[in-house]
């Protein structure tokens, strides 16, 4: 392993760590050199057997000395440069506390197609403008466990591999295929979703919406589940193309739940059968 210890703060090996926003780190500009952070073994782990490459690690050194999972993982990669320091001094540096004291730098990959993540998939969650990073981990967790086969993201959504929504999802951001819609979603999204074989359920509260324990939703061979942005819901048009408008029933007095939470119960009811 080529154990670094860091004795510079403005290193410029650093920079992707300390110095550089999410922003600069996806590189809309040149997406071939993008770049995100995986925080935590588990995690890096996940993204390792995904196939992304690495460029670095950040680690305390106590746990690069003497952790056996985390020696594993950096002997997996031992030409990947590897800076060490104390925890406090990591701290320090990034500016917050790291999750379990290990991270690394990691390439994006090219993204597939609409085609490409829909290809044999018979349940699809579609996130629509959902912003919060935290909600599009969570939401992503979720659909790695209750049987979603792929995800959808417009392009006001956050990106999945933004610091926060990996840490929030466990890693399966790299386990769930996924991608962002063809740019003109809110015109022809649904209508394309529809020509690759998918009935389509908006969750939105409506006069005409049917609950999501309506049995016939429960029988469609592919269905597309439609989630829409904190607070505002799906577009109109969205409602409007798609086969089923679905509630949740609620009880107490409660009109809705965080984004977040309505996937889980969502994909959990309407996971296939078949």
């Amino acid at each position: 392993m080529q154990l670094i210890d860091i004795t510079d703060f403005q290193d410029p090996a650093l920079d992707v760590y300390a110095r550089i926003s999410e922003g600069q780190l996806l590189n809309r500009a040149e997406p071939e050199k993008g770049m995100f952070i995986a925080e935590s073994p588990k995690v890096i782990q996940r993204a390792l057997q995904a196939g992304y490459q690495p460029i670095s690690f950040l680690v305390e050194k106590k746990l690069a000395q003497t952790n056996r999972e985390t020696r594993e993982l950096l002997e997996c990669c031992a030409d990947i440069p590897v800076y060490t320091a104390e925890f406090e001094v990591l701290t320090q540096l990034t500016g917050f506390m790291l999750t379990r004291g290990m991270l690394c730098a990691m390439y994006r990959k090219p993204l597939p197609s609409m085609e490409e993540v829909c290809r044999g998939a018979k349940r699809i969650a579609v996130l629509e403008n959902v912003v919060n990073p935290t909600n599009v981990g969570a939401i992503f967790r979720s659909a790695a466990a209750l049987g979603m086969d792929a995800v959808l993201l417009t392009r006001a959504c956050s990106n999945p591999l933004y610091r926060r929504a990996i840490r929030v999802s466990m890693g399966t951001v790299f386990q769930v295929p996924w991608t962002f819609a063809d740019a003109d979603w809110e015109s022809t999204g649904v209508e394309k979703l529809h020509t690759l074989g998918f009935r389509t359920a908006a969750l939105a509260l409506s006069d005409d919406s049917v609950s999501i324990e309506e049995e016939a939703l429960r029988r469609e061979e592919k269905l597309a589940v439609v989630l829409g942005t904190e607070g505002e819901g799906l577009l109109d048009g969205t409602i409007a193309a798609c086969d089923y408008t679905v509630r949740i029933p609620m009880q107490h007095g409660v009109d809705s739940l965080n984004v977040a939470a309505a996937s889980a119960v969502a994909f959990w009811e309407l996971r296939s059968r078949m």
